[in-house]
């Protein structure tokens, strides 16, 4: 099931419209089209950054008179960003190192004219485009977007801000805890969950509790040297329908996604940069939404499900 793309260049509509970008099966033409369609300006807070088709597109338009401002997380990943940063620092962007009271940066979004908002699940790194599951997804839903727009502007100064929420932003380290458990809890029917990590215990015990109430389960699972085989145990125990994949070589489950009652009228969906793990939720800097769109459920659930299938059963 197929999307029109958001029409990047025209009005903001009073109508919301949210397209899916699925990795690694569309490739990243849809956020290098977002980039180059930049009449204004382009803000990215990003964890990694190493895409030089991303910090090419950048410098061009900085050289376009386009006003360019990159946050990039140096807690984990000074390392890995420093070439990107001393790029585009060389090619007229304004690049900032994040700040250092969160344990990460672990956000990446990318806005574009104060419009068009990308936020993702994937990094900007080319070495996992091929074999890694993402999501981005792609709004022009204007409260969204001054929420964006006000917490990157603090975030690029050091500045304390609690980031307001829009209409279904998932922040951390504000709300995400709040958000996501209350995702979990209101499920009636059935949870579709896809993780990289699964260590925090309150989300544990919010799916163990689900799983009590009779909601099904479904969970897609990166678990990489067995790392969160005991949480996987204990939900299997309790009734949940559990594949992993755990090849760092080979097809790797990076998505954050819940989607909660699939095919009722009470059907949402999270996608965001959050992880099932404390410091995700509670520590970084991070952003996810809720919302409802279903052409964008509907792609989510088909890829999710497919990667159900193709998985080792735990």
């Amino acid at each position: 099931m197929k999307r029109e793309a958001i029409q990047l260049s025209a009005p903001v509509s009073d109508t919301a419209a949210y397209t899916l970008v699925i990795e690694p099966d569309q490739g990243l033409t849809a956020i290098y089209n977002l980039l180059s369609s930049a009449k204004k300006s382009i803000d990215i807070t990003m964890y990694e950054l190493s895409d030089t088709t991303v910090t090419s597109l950048l410098s061009s338009a900085a050289a376009n008179d386009i006003t360019i401002r990159v946050i990039l997380d140096q807690n984990n990943e000074k390392a890995n960003n420093a070439t990107a940063f001393n790029y585009l620092q060389a090619h007229g962007v304004s690049v900032h190192w994040a700040n250092h009271a969160y344990a990460c940066t672990h956000q990446k979004t990318i806005t574009v004219d104060q419009a068009v908002s990308a936020i993702m699940t994937l990094n900007l790194t080319p070495q996992d485009y091929a074999t890694t599951r993402d999501f981005a997804v792609i709004t022009n839903n204007a409260a969204n977007i001054a929420a964006v727009e006000a917490t990157f502007n603090a975030d690029f100064t050091d500045a304390t801000i609690t980031p307001p929420a829009g209409d279904n932003l998932v922040w951390s380290p504000t709300n995400s805890r709040a958000a996501i458990t209350a995702l979990i809890n209101g499920a009636t029917k059935s949870l579709l969950i896809s993780q990289e990590e699964f260590s925090d215990t309150g989300i544990q015990t919010a799916v163990e509790a689900a799983l009590q109430r009779g909601v099904a389960v479904t969970l897609v699972q990166e678990n990489l040297g067995g790392k969160y085989s005991s949480v996987l145990n204990t939900l299997k125990s309790a009734g949940a329908q559990i594949a992993i994949f755990s090849s760092k070589t080979g097809y790797y489950i990076h998505a954050k996604t819940v989607l909660a009652d699939y095919g009722t009228a009470q059907t949402r969906l999270f996608v965001g940069s959050e992880n099932f793990s404390t410091d995700s939720l509670d520590k970084n800097r991070e952003l996810g939404l809720i919302f409802s769109d279903p052409i964008c459920i509907a792609d989510v659930e088909t890829a999710m499900t497919a990667d159900y299938n193709n998985g080792t059963k735990f």
